[in-house]
């Protein structure tokens, strides 16, 4: 599992979003072609980084001015897709080693749920890929 380097940029995001949240994150990342900002949480922490009715996230977002995504950190990289792509219902996923050596995870969704996982633009499916590939050296996440 590589390990996760943060800059003083991330450190001072992270500082930002636990003091408006209470809730501790792991990780930070900056996605400039979506305009977002994903952070990771500890399990169990999930609920609390969102608050009452999406209130904490809402406020964070006013806050640093862009949209915040919230994702639950997992041990292994098939629940972390799993997690990155919530709330999409998620029925497997499989990684698989390519010919170069390359790791791709194969996700199954329910039906009604592809369009959920894909995300408005791919952003759900993106996400997915930036975060498992930086916590797990998985290079690609695939809706099956």
């Amino acid at each position: 599992m590589p390990s996760v380097k943060l800059s003083m940029e991330d450190m001072s995001l992270i500082a930002s979003f636990e003091k408006i949240t209470g809730a501790p994150a792991v990780d930070v990342v900056k996605d400039d072609e979506a305009e977002r900002i994903i952070f990771v949480v500890p399990r169990k922490h999930l609920g609390r980084a969102i608050g009452k009715g999406g209130s904490n996230v809402r406020h964070a977002s006013e806050v640093l001015g862009r949209h915040i995504d919230i994702v639950e950190i997992a041990d292994t990289p098939e629940e972390f897709v799993k997690s990155a792509l919530a709330p999409a219902r998620v029925q497997k996923v499989e990684i698989s080693e390519q010919k170069d050596g390359t790791k791709v995870a194969s996700v199954t969704v329910k039906d009604e749920d592809r369009g959920i996982a894909i995300g408005k633009d791919g952003r759900n499916v993106a996400r997915a890929r930036i975060l498992v590939r930086r916590h797990f050296d998985v290079e690609n996440v695939v809706i099956a």
